[in-house]
């Protein structure tokens, strides 16, 4: 098992690592849209929705994913929130949607995902 920390995403805020690689199967840990040289959260569900998807390619090829889940502060956020996930997926893998009571640093989206190795 190798556990991958990716300078170009932010850094973990608790006791994790960005990613481990089991050597089938890449898992992540949900990214929030944090600005990953500043360490701030950008405006707005459009702005946190690409950088969190951005978050996510600096820790792995997007190509690989099976499997998302999203968490929104505000599930009225749904239509735009999918507007902008399609933009990075060229297959959509399989997926989860949730709505939850708060995310760290009161963010309004976190995406995770689990990917296949090649």
């Amino acid at each position: 098992m190798k556990r991958i920390v990716s300078d170009k995403a932010p850094a973990a805020l608790g006791p994790y690592v960005q990613a481990v690689d089991t050597g089938s199967t890449v898992y992540c840990s949900g990214q929030l849209g944090l600005d990953p040289a500043t360490g701030v959260l950008p405006d707005g569900v459009v702005a946190q929705t690409h950088q969190s998807l951005k978050n996510l390619q600096a820790v792995l090829t997007l190509d690989n994913v099976v499997k998302t889940t999203v968490f929104v502060q505000d599930l009225g956020d749904f239509g735009t929130v999918n507007e902008i996930y399609a933009q990075y997926f060229h297959e959509y893998p399989a997926r989860s949607c949730v709505q939850i009571a708060a995310l760290p640093k009161n963010a309004l989206v976190e995406i995770e995902c689990i990917a296949a190795r090649g």
